[in-house]
C-alpha cells in the first residue's frame, strides 16, 4: 500500500475535526492545529503521488508525514492523559500512532514499490 493512499484522508480527516472543534466549541487552536496539521499532511501525500507518478519516491514526502504523525500523536497523547477525553485527543493520539508506525514502515522498507514498467 503506498503512503499517499491514507496520507490523503488522514490529513482531511484533521482539517474536518479542526473545522468541527471551531464550529462547535470556538476553538481557535483545534482550527489552527487541525487545518495546519491536516493541510500540510495533504501537501505531503500530494508530493508523495506526483513522485509515484514520476515512477520515484518522495522521500521528503515520508520523512514530513512521519514527522507531523509523531507530533500529533505525543501532543495528543499528552492531551489524553491530562484530560482523559477520548474524543477527540484519544482518538487522534491513536491514528497519529499507528500511522508514525506505517510511515516509518515505508521508509524501511524504501518507499512506494514502483511498479515494473510494461512495455
Amino acid at each position: 500500500m503506498h503512503d499517499f493512499c491514507f496520507t490523503i484522508p488522514y490529513g482531511l480527516l484533521l482539517v474536518c475535526g479542526g473545522v468541527i472543534g471551531y464550529a462547535k466549541k470556538g476553538s481557535t487552536a483545534s482550527l489552527a492545529g487541525g487545518t495546519g496539521a491536516g493541510l500540510l499532511l495533504v501537501l505531503a501525500g500530494y508530493l508523495s503521488l506526483q513522485a509515484f507518478h514520476k515512477r520515484k519516491n518522495s522521500y521528503f514526502a515520508l520523512i514530513l508525514e512521519t514527522v507531523i504523525a509523531a507530533i500529533l500523536a505525543f501532543i495528543m497523547g499528552q492531551r489524553y492523559m491530562q484530560t482523559g477525553k477520548i474524543m477527540p485527543a484519544g482518538i487522534v493520539a491513536a491514528i497519529s500512532v499507528i500511522m508514525a508506525g506505517f510511515y516509518l514502515y515505508k521508509i524501511a522498507t524504501g518507499g512506494n514499490r514502483i511498479p515494473l514498467k510494461t512495455e
